[in-house]
């Protein structure tokens, strides 16, 4: 069997080893058109061919900016084999990002989904001479098509036949094969070099992560952006275990494709799962009778479920009942039916929505890494032992985990970047002297395997009382109310704390009974102000004494990645909600 080492390897590899039909599958018109491996493999080496007449070359950084597509793969393995180094934008950041990363990367060739991505990005790569060319997926004027450039390869496939197979046999697993920037948090984004080793290391022994799917049989839908790190190393695993990939059309046709095609896993982030859960709320609202009563017994006994029976005997009991009525209609008309893989990183997932989901058969595997580290560091495991509440999971083979003195995870291991591209200083920075990486995570490690993160080193405050307050952890309890959508827990420096909340503006139209009705004057509303404090005085109550919100401001923003609050793996962008709402949190302290 071939021996995978280069993230190209994996097309020889599939090629050799499965059979299936739908390697690749996207919907067009209505229908989901399906790609074979030994189709996929053409369509890569042809691609080759065609970017090799065009002038690429080995060093060559490639950008692409599209939605997740069989077409961005064909640009990944082909850029791959070449020698050249893929940099995957979003599609949706502002023209000073795409303008900072296409000059600080030194971009040659873009591709570009469509013409909204096209139109994103035209007139900042006319101001970089470098670029050679912008390359689309889909028909638009004056642009050249992947598929013109894939059928002009296949002809010139005699004169690049030779160099390409010179240029494969020259990349080495530690070359660097992509630079992903980092959305981050703070500051402008960082250049992650990331090896063919880094990704191949960390898929091959992440693996039994999916060990529930079945090779050459299971299918999963992709949600999460290819170009975010999570979803790509996944996407390597799927092939690398024979499971066929579906593109999930976008973000509000998810449960309608996981349905349709009856996905057998998927990966997410919490706030995913969280929009799956409110869909369920929502029609659980609108039940009568024996059918709400039970309905809300399911969800009250959902979010008290244990591993391993622990619940007891009349649990157990209940559960069995409310699992006929309520729980596999869940699973069947929210989750398709099928379900065995549900993965869920990028942030922590409320517990109790966890419990939830495990009890109505939807086995959540948390995991936890980050773009530094290709990224899983640790990931929970369909198995009697690999699942652990309020635990990422268990640390993967060949990844050396420790905790410094004041929590922060440090981590070593074949997973672990190259650096961080142009910037040395800020890569020494990051690792310490016996080379480990520092993850700015707090954390600890239970029963000598579980990883438990608590929360972001930077983010942890004191009061001016000298009590720490590390704010994720209570942000996350926050969130866990249908009334809120987003929190930030502020405090340093001061006597107490307190937070800025973004609600949950459908929820809180459906308490006021009032769809038209502006978001400024929901905040505003007696009915909702005394809804929303009720709520943090309750979760309160789970807290310490130092760590309760003494008070509150409710905002009339919905907080995203588009209006700079959120990153784009949805984490909260602290600085920027500080300065935005700085006459706010004046105003609390006053």
């Amino acid at each position: 069997m071939l021996n995978v080492t280069r993230i190209f390897d994996l097309l020889d590899f599939c090629c050799e080893t499965y059979k299936r039909t739908d390697a690749l599958a996207s919907k067009i018109n209505g229908e989901w058109h399906k790609i074979d491996y030994h189709t996929y493999r053409e369509y890569v080496n042809n691609l080759s061919y065609g970017l090799l007449a065009m002038g690429m070359q080995k060093g060559d950084t490639i950008v692409t900016i599209s939605n997740n597509c069989p077409e961005w793969n064909f640009v990944d393995m082909a850029v791959a084999q070449i020698g050249a180094i893929h940099v995957p934008i979003y599609p949706t950041i502002s023209s000073s990002d795409y303008e900072y990363i296409l000059k600080h990367c030194e971009c040659k060739f873009i591709f570009v989904a469509d013409n909204s991505a096209y139109k994103k990005v035209e007139n900042v790569a006319k101001k970089i001479n470098i670029i050679k060319k912008i390359i689309s997926f889909s028909n638009i004027d004056n642009l050249e098509n992947i598929y013109s450039i894939i059928e002009k390869g296949k002809k010139s496939k005699i004169y690049f036949k030779k160099e390409l197979d010179t240029l494969k046999q020259s990349i080495n697993s530690d070359d660097v094969v992509s630079i992903i920037y980092t959305s981050g948090t703070t500051g402008l984004s960082k250049g992650v070099m990331l090896t063919h080793n880094n990704f191949v290391s960390n898929f091959t022994s992440a693996s039994n992560v999916i060990s529930k799917l079945d090779k050459d049989k299971d299918k999963i839908i992709s949600i999460l952006p290819l170009c975010h790190v999570y979803e790509r190393c996944f996407c390597y695993m799927y092939q690398y275990c024979g499971i066929g990939i579906y593109y999930a059309q976008n973000l509000g046709t998810i449960e309608h494709d996981i349905c349709e095609i009856q996905a057998n896993g998927c990966n997410t982030v919490p706030r995913i799962a969280e929009k799956i859960i409110e869909h369920i709320m929502k029609d659980g609202a609108k039940l009568t009778g024996l059918k709400k009563k039970m309905f809300d017994s399911a969800v009250k006994l959902g979010k008290q479920y244990e591993h391993f029976n622990a619940n007891g005997i009349l649990y157990n009991i209940k559960h069995t009942i409310l699992n006929a009525f309520i729980y596999n209609n869940w699973k069947k008309y929210y989750f398709g039916g099928k379900m065995k893989f549900f993965g869920c990183g990028g942030a922590a997932l409320p517990l109790s929505l966890s419990r939830l989901l495990w009890a109505a058969g939807i086995e959540v595997q948390e995991g936890y890494g980050l773009t530094e580290t290709s990224p899983i560091i640790a990931h929970s495991i369909p198995c009697k032992f690999g699942h652990k509440f309020s635990s990422v999971g268990p640390i993967i083979n060949g990844v050396s985990v420790i905790t410094a003195d004041d929590g922060e995870i440090l981590v070593k291991g074949p997973n672990v970047m190259k650096g961080y591209f142009k910037q040395p200083e800020l890569t020494a920075q990051v690792f310490t002297e016996d080379g480990y990486f520092k993850t700015g995570d707090i954390g600890y490690i239970s029963t000598g395997k579980f990883l438990h993160i608590t929360d972001r080193k930077k983010d942890v405050f004191k009061t001016s009382g000298g009590k720490y307050i590390a704010p994720q952890m209570l942000e996350g309890k926050f969130k866990e109310s249908k009334l809120i959508s987003q929190i930030m827990i502020i405090g340093e420096n001061q006597k107490f704390a307190s937070a800025i909340i973004s609600p949950n503006f459908d929820e809180l139209k459906i308490l006021i009974n009032n769809n038209n009705i502006s978001n400024q004057d929901i905040i505003n509303n007696k009915t909702v102000i005394d809804a929303i404090e009720n709520e943090v005085k309750r979760i309160n109550k789970l807290n310490g004494k130092t760590e309760e919100i003494k008070r509150i401001r409710i905002v009339a923003d919905v907080w995203s990645s588009e209006t700079g609050e959120l990153s784009q793996t949805q984490k909260l962008k602290r600085k920027v909600v500080t300065e935005k709402y700085d006459k706010i949190i004046k105003e609390i302290y006053k």
